[in-house]
């Protein structure tokens, strides 16, 4: 008898059609690396666990057998893999702790380390170094540590006696080179935000359309929101909670024109419209929403492609969430992204609402 098998067991046949019914097995065929971690695959036949992305020769799905971790395979009696070293962490988890260091590194730091400096720390060369952050983090290690350094002087504009102040104890050299990006950090005057908004003014009108309302808010930069729902009140309070301590000022129709465009876009998502845009997030984020926008209506992207698309290829998860968190509904068009497997996944505004864009647009 194998490790691991019981004593009366279904048939060959049966073992088969089970283990192809498991979404595991899709990973272990695709030796797909995110999902190291998740779980490890033995196969009778061999006595031998692996990791789900390990090169091996993928065995015949009636000798395989699935568990939790290393440790539940060796208690069934099967022996790590070699080639993968399944009783260590799995290579994308490695990856992931070094590239976890080195972000600790660079926060820990008051000036930014150099990439030599990075390299060193993670035992490798300084390219393959800038390759594996890139990869793990979606943003180079400067754009993090520039990214990090913005979120200290935001903290820093709340807490520190006086602005400059803020602005040293978050690591800029001088006033000025942070003055030259203040707009880009905080969306406002650095008074501003250290008042928490106040007086920056966001003008809003909520429009009927086919799929419930749209609430369209600008700034003077732009539109900073298309919201979609069912309950006017509701998207008034998500704005409101997005731009905490700003003036709204309701029923603008100074900018009917706009609220009419982007009412347009709705009906017919395929008609291009250059809206100037106000969009507020992180580097990674904006990356993600610029390849969303080079989307072409029709046509639809995973997760894993997007991810391709700004060089992060392991960052799949952290692209939906960059999806799952744009205020700019149509605008940039975060209906087009679906899973591997054609499945439409979430939807900030509702699956029904993704689903009717994209009929619009004549897409899957």
């Amino acid at each position: 008898m194998q490790p691991g098998n019981a004593t009366s067991r279904p048939g060959p046949t049966a073992r088969a059609a089970a283990t192809r019914a498991d979404p595991r097995w899709a990973a272990v065929v695709s030796r797909d690396p995110h999902a190291d971690g998740r779980f490890v695959y033995a196969v009778a036949t061999t006595g031998v666990y692996c990791h789900p992305s390990c090169a091996a020769r993928p065995p015949l799905p009636q000798n395989v057998s699935f568990f939790a971790d290393a440790a539940a395979a060796e208690r069934a009696g099967f022996r790590a893999c070699k080639r993968c070293r399944a009783d260590a962490p799995a290579p994308a988890v490695r990856r992931a702790e070094v590239v976890a260091r080195l972000c600790r590194l660079i926060e820990a730091s008051d000036d930014t380390p150099s990439l030599a400096t990075l390299a060193r720390s993670a035992g490798m060369s300084p390219h393959h170094t800038h390759r594996l952050f890139k990869s793990i983090t979606g943003v180079t290690p400067r754009a993090y540590a520039a990214a990090h350094r913005d979120g200290r002087v935001r903290a820093a504009l709340v807490t520190a006696p006086t602005i400059t102040t803020a602005i040293h104890d978050a690591g800029f050299g001088s006033s000025a080179r942070f003055y030259e990006r203040a707009d880009a950090v905080l969306g406002m005057t650095p008074r501003q935000f250290r008042e928490g908004g106040r007086d920056v003014e966001i003008r809003y009108a909520i429009a009927a359309c086919s799929l419930g309302a749209v609430l369209v808010a600008t700034s003077d930069r732009g539109v900073c929101a298309i919201l979609l729902g069912d309950d006017r009140d509701a998207l008034v309070r998500e704005l409101a909670q997005r731009f905490a301590r700003a003036r709204l000022v309701g029923d603008d129709r100074g900018h009917a024109d706009v609220v009419e465009r982007v009412v347009a876009m709705v009906e017919d998502p395929r008609r291009a419209t250059a809206l100037p845009l106000d969009i507020r997030g992180t580097a990674f984020q904006r990356r993600v929403w610029q390849a969303l926008a080079r989307i072409p209506a029709g046509e639809t992207r995973t997760y894993a492609e997007i991810a391709a698309a700004v060089d992060a290829p392991a960052s799949a998860r952290a692209v939906a969430r960059a999806c799952a968190a744009n205020p700019l509904a149509v605008a940039i068009p975060c209906h087009r992204v679906i899973r591997q497997d054609g499945g439409h996944a979430g939807y900030r505004w509702g699956l029904a609402r993704k689903r009717a864009l994209l009929e619009r647009e004549g897409g899957t």
